[in-house]
């Protein structure tokens, strides 16, 4: 059991990482947001249930194939997908660019749909998990895009 825990752990920790990173997260106040944009709060809850699906199925997928039956187009989609998800905080907020944000959640969004095909391909009913990961993708890269547009 507690094998167990400390693998859910090790799949869940590395999607935290980014918030380790000290930035001026009130550069989000200064910058013009389209009217849909959503209070500051709503993000760290967004995220942090996103992230526990994220790794909830990651850990399913692990758990459930030995480690040299999982193909290396999974893995490779799995880590791409958590560097682009990951260079956001940093493009953002750590450089100020609203452009880069903007392709770091375009990219966020492309490889999450990879990786939630490569999912269905292992586990089908577990891949479901990554739908809302998907939905919060283009929200996010929607909003990113409109606030590009709105602060050239």
């Amino acid at each position: 059991m507690i094998k167990k825990i400390i693998l859910f752990i090790l799949c869940l920790l590395p999607w935290f990482l980014n918030n380790i990173i000290p930035l001026n997260y009130n550069y989000y106040d200064k910058i013009i947001k389209p009217f849909f944009a959503p209070p500051k709060i709503f993000y760290p809850i967004a995220w942090t249930i996103t992230y526990i699906l994220i790794a909830m199925t990651t850990y399913t997928i692990f758990q459930s194939q030995k480690q040299k039956d999982i193909p290396n187009s999974y893995k490779i989609t799995l880590f791409i997908n958590y560097l682009f998800n990951q260079s956001y905080t940093i493009l953002f907020f750590g450089l100020k660019n609203n452009f880069l944000g903007f392709v770091s959640c375009l990219g966020t969004l492309l490889s999450a749909l990879f990786l939630y095909e490569e999912s269905s391909l292992l586990n089908n009913k577990i891949s479901k998990l990554f739908i809302p990961y998907i939905l919060l993708s283009i929200f996010a890269t929607i909003l990113s895009f409109s606030i590009y547009i709105l602060n050239l």
